[in-house]
């Protein structure tokens, strides 16, 4: 299946994000302030938070939000919902490893829709203007060995998963 894949090596290593966004806000007149490229920037954060995110059995992070906008999913991945978040921060400061970041927490926000919908079968936007291709919209499947995991069922993220120490 054909999915955005984010390689988290090289999109670290750029100074700033470059890549343009097709999503439906950006383009529209519909709010009056101008928008900033928010999508790529939060795809990237969801896929930074499939790396850092511990996956504890008891989140207190889901537990601590007032309404309900986190949740896990079958994976244990930790999911936002966005349109429910109010960056209150409360999730933020109740994860017990810090790994739920403040800075993309924003709460007027626009979210990575993943061009569901608006691609006909086009590569999105943001691969064909990422500069150092860390973006891909490719076939690809969950390899730990390639170190890809699937964070859901249209991104797949290129990175090296935090894991415990054992000693």
């Amino acid at each position: 299946m054909k999915r955005l894949l984010i390689d988290l090596e090289i999109c670290y290593k750029c100074k700033k994000c470059e890549a343009k966004c097709s999503y439906f806000y950006h383009q529209s007149t519909v709010l009056k302030e101008p928008v900033e490229n928010y999508g790529v920037e939060k795809l990237l954060a969801k896929s930074a938070q499939y790396l850092v995110c511990r996956r504890c059995e008891d989140a207190f992070c889901v537990a601590s939000c007032p309404n309900q906008a986190l949740e896990k999913d079958k994976n244990g991945i930790l999911q936002r919902h966005l349109f429910m978040c109010t960056s209150c921060k409360s999730c933020s400061i109740a994860c017990p490893f810090g790994t739920i970041y403040p800075e993309i927490l924003e709460y007027k926000s626009s979210n990575c829709d993943l061009c569901i919908g608006r691609t006909d079968g086009k590569v999105p936007l943001c691969v064909t203007t990422c500069k150092e291709k860390a973006i891909q919209f490719i076939e690809v499947e969950e390899s730990k060995e390639k170190n890809i995991y699937l964070v859901n069922d249209k991104l797949a993220v290129h990175t090296f998963p935090w894991t415990s120490w054992k000693r």
